[in-house]
């Protein structure tokens, strides 16, 4: 049975071309036994029809503030005290905006700020107005209260232009819904601690056009920033180059070789971190010395020699220096996996790797799905295959268990 089986869920569609991708999710949400109460502002009415939105809900569709039909019994209200959910998508700029000001100037913004349930945005606009100072300090803003945030994602955009605006794909909306926030409560037992998270690839370069990198995309450590960060910790995430948008309450270091990312993790443990996470595919060797010009194709050689030295160990480092109370790595392998992290396990000095199986092709890198080994000094678990962010959730948990009967011995 899903987690959002009789749960009560008030969606908000704003004005948006996105508007159209809700009726996917309001079939998810119906299906898995969730019931739907859908609310419009008057800019989505130009996207969606109510006749539509109420044959996918089978309710009929709220938009006025003051309806005297509902009003008679304080109906708006009531509706912000009957939801166990509030899911805003798309949430548009304008939305954002009104929402951080706290407006209660129609029936969305309203509910949003009548309600005591948990609301989740899917923000959806143009990329400029996504990386616009003020679209981004009211994201702050809203997080800062509480407000969850899922996306928006990376790519084309209906306008031509390519970039982050693009509302999250309403299946993985429902998936963070089911994994997150279906729960009773997710519990804050993380709360004053402080994990430090890296991501994604390192971009090691060759000259001012080429580089050194792999295929990591960075869900993987992304979804645990995402995860930590709802039990309650304090979470730093330092990422190499990726597409993704950090989870609001997140902080986020951007960065690109090995050197800056082992520079922004010794930055990030100011005092010593309770969790320290290297999931960042990190790569192994760098350019002994970078070409500052553009290095010429020589029309008479068919060969190019490089010469690469080693980058630091990051993680190693980290767990020399103590950064940490509890050093996790991730150890992505395509042949011998359990040896060679077992190996790595011991060699770098850490208390937990996490191992995967990168050859495969539907886990690991680029992938939505991932499927692990944990391996301690004492015990290994394999959790099912699942979504990353639900991979997530029980990895933090594992890994907060372990801390946990760690600090008892």
């Amino acid at each position: 049975m899903s987690n959002l089986a009789a749960k009560r869920i008030l969606l908000g569609i704003t004005g948006g071309i996105a508007a159209y991708k809700s009726i996917e999710l309001i079939r998810l949400l119906t299906k898995a036994g969730a019931d739907v109460q859908v609310v419009l502002t008057d800019g989505a009415k130009a996207f969606v029809t109510e006749m539509t939105l109420q044959a996918v809900s089978g309710k009929p569709v709220r938009s006025t503030l003051l309806d005297p039909t509902a009003e008679a019994g304080m109906g708006h209200i009531e509706l912000a005290k009957w939801a166990d959910l509030i899911v805003i998508a798309p949430a548009s700029a304008d939305f954002m905006a009104r929402y951080a000001q706290g407006m209660a100037n129609d029936l969305l913004t309203t509910l949003c700020l009548a309600t005591e349930a948990p609301v989740l945005l899917a923000p959806a606009m143009n990329q400029a107005m996504w990386r616009h100072p003020a679209t981004q300090a009211n994201a702050d803003t809203l997080a800062q209260r509480g407000v969850l945030s899922v996306g928006p994602a990376d790519g084309a955009q209906a306008c031509g232009d390519v970039g982050p605006g693009r509302m999250t794909e309403p299946a993985d909306i429902f998936t963070y819904l089911n994994d997150n926030l279906a729960a009773e409560s997710i519990p804050q037992d993380l709360n004053g601690q402080h994990w430090v998270i890296t991501a994604g690839p390192t971009m090691e370069a060759i000259d001012p056009v080429r580089y050194i990198s792999n295929h990591s995309s960075g869900k993987m450590g992304y979804a645990l920033a995402q995860a930590a960060q709802l039990r309650g910790a304090k979470v730093t995430l330092i990422s190499g180059p990726v597409t993704l948008s950090a989870p609001q309450g997140v902080t986020l270091v951007k960065v690109k070789s090995a050197d800056d990312m082992l520079t922004a993790c010794q930055q990030a443990m100011t005092k010593t971190a309770d969790v320290f996470i290297g999931a960042a595919a990190v790569a192994d060797f760098k350019m002994k010395s970078q070409s500052h010009q553009k290095m010429k194709k020589q029309t008479n050689r068919d060969e190019l020699q490089l010469t690469l030295v080693k980058n630091p160990d990051i993680i190693a480092t980290i767990a020399e220096q103590k950064g940490a109370n509890c050093m996790v790595g991730f150890a992505a392998e395509t042949q011998d996996v359990i040896a060679y992290a077992k190996g790595k396990l011991e060699r770098k000095g850490l208390d937990m790797i996490i191992a995967n199986d990168v050859s495969r092709s539907d886990i690991g890198f680029n992938q939505d799905e991932n499927q692990v080994t944990v391996i301690t000094h004492e015990k290994t678990w394999s959790p099912e295959k699942a979504s990353k962010q639900q991979l997530a959730m029980q990895l933090v948990e594992h890994i907060y268990q372990h801390t946990q009967s760690s600090s008892a011995d």
